[in-house]
């Protein structure tokens, strides 16, 4: 649900100099400006005025950085609590301009903003409460005052609007097609669970996210499964992994959904034994080509057992059982090939959330934790390198009759254009009675190559050779 925050404590100060502007902006005879926003489905016009930035706050509901801020668990407990003091504001001042996927690092977009504010000014207006807090523009407000600007040019929102609406307007200006600088991933799928949350249909989220209702229901699925991953990684009460720990993993996670979907036709224990392995991949930071090639929950019986170092697949060969009421009879909670794969992904997810932490654990305890990851993970490394040759011997195996029946294909689609041809009186007979000569030939070339080193072949090849060999014949 969307919270509710407090006002600013100048909140008052504010809005007389906001009511001032605007009235003046009202009264004077030139032409004024006005930005267009939705609300409601409607567009709803609102005066566009100069305000300083030193009476702008940074809004600490955006979407813009909401999984960012879970960089620095202290700084994020402080902004809940008081989000308008000077630390709490320069710390989403420092989000603004940080990497989605690594806040430590400069953002390449922001220093470009910056350039273009810099040498241009600012083009489009921002947007604000009449308290001071901005709805649109944080970034461009964090980049003016790197700049040195005392100003910014913002639409004023109704004084009447609740934070509900605030977020509703933020959202639709930001998922214009048009938009200049995107969510990122995370932040996007925080957004839909929002809006989920305020009773919208997925029908309604995919219009407003411009995407399918099948990508909201995909990125909801997801979302669950990193918030599941982020629970397991914690241990102990110590830290766990952070949502920004999977900003760089859309398109593998997209893809371990639509594999997880299309094993669950062959069973609901096999589509998650996969997920658990996969899962267990993605945290230690394999391509996604590598991890494309855990195939299905086999994957540790055929290939991993072997490498794994000891403790990361002891769980138990049986898990918990449940009793069958009245009938006497336990069953296993869940099949074996699961119960080892849930326990992969929970060692690795501790070890790398370990190894991430900032607080709670001791310098020993990181380097073992390192030093268990770095194991774990040349143990995927060996199991996937088999599996991959293992995937190119079956693809090697598969190409020629892959390639034989794209060629009856072929065949059947020029059955159909012979048809249309003749009744066309289009047909080119001395070309088509070339290429089928150039049939001919292959016919022979393949049927020669079909019969060798088999000694019983089957009807298809049997039908090759005869008829090739009663067509020499003649």
């Amino acid at each position: 649900m969307v919270r509710d925050y407090p006002l600013p404590p100048t909140a008052a100060e504010i809005s007389e100099l906001i009511k001032k502007r605007l009235a003046e902006a009202t009264a004077s005879s030139g032409a004024r400006e006005t930005v267009t926003v939705e609300w409601n489905q409607q567009p709803l016009h609102v005066e566009v005025i100069d305000v300083p930035l030193s009476y702008l706050y940074f809004n600490p509901a955006t979407h813009r950085i909401r999984a960012q801020r879970s960089h620095d668990p202290d700084q994020d407990r402080a902004l809940t609590e008081d989000p308008y003091s000077a630390e709490s504001q320069d710390y989403l001042a420092f989000l603004l301009q940080a990497e989605p996927a690594d806040p430590n690092r400069r953002d390449q977009d922001f220093e470009q903003l910056k350039e273009s504010l810099k040498d241009f000014g600012q083009s489009d207006p921002g947007l604000v409460t009449h308290h001071g807090v901005l709805v649109n523009g944080n970034t461009r407000a964090a980049a003016l005052r790197e700049l040195g600007r005392q100003s910014m040019r913002v639409g004023v929102l109704p004084e009447s609007f609740t934070w509900a609406d605030i977020n509703a307007v933020e959202l639709s200006l930001q998922l214009r097609p048009d938009k200049r600088r995107d969510y990122s991933y995370i932040n996007k799928l925080l957004a839909m669970e929002e809006q989920a949350a305020l009773g919208k249909t997925k029908e309604v989220i995919a219009k407003e996210f411009h995407v399918r209702v099948s990508t909201v229901e995909q990125g909801r699925w997801i979302l669950g499964e990193i918030r599941e991953q982020i629970e397991r990684s914690k241990k102990d009460g110590s830290p766990g992994l952070r949502l920004i720990d999977f900003e760089d993993d859309q398109e593998k996670f997209k893809e371990l959904h639509r594999a997880w979907d299309t094993t669950r036709a062959k069973g609901p224990a096999q589509a998650d034994a996969l997920k658990e392995l996969r899962l267990a991949a993605i945290t230690l930071d394999f391509a996604k080509t590598d991890v494309r090639l855990i195939e299905n929950g086999a994957f540790h019986e055929e290939y991993l057992k072997k490498w794994l170092p000891e403790g990361f697949d002891s769980a138990s060969t049986h898990s918990d059982e449940l009793a069958v009421p009245g009938l006497g009879v336990s069953l296993p909670s869940e099949p074996d090939a699961l119960a080892v794969a849930r326990k992969i992904n929970d060692e690795v997810l501790r070890v790398k959330a370990e190894m991430k932490a900032a607080t709670g654990v001791s310098v020993e305890e990181k380097k073992q934790a390192g030093d268990r990851f770095l194991q774990v993970k040349d143990a995927f490394d060996r199991a996937l390198d088999q599996a991959g040759r293992d995937s190119r011997i079956r693809k090697r195996k598969q190409l020629a009759p892959a390639r034989l029946a794209d060629a009856c294909a072929d065949i059947d689609q020029c059955v159909a254009d012979l048809v249309q041809a003749r009744a066309a009186n289009a047909l080119d007979e001395n070309a088509f009675d070339e290429a089928v000569v150039n049939l001919r030939e292959s016919l022979r070339k393949l049927a020669r190559q079909a019969g060798r080193g088999i000694a019983y072949p089957g009807e298809g090849v049997t039908w090759l050779i005869e008829a090739v060999s009663d067509e020499d014949a003649s």
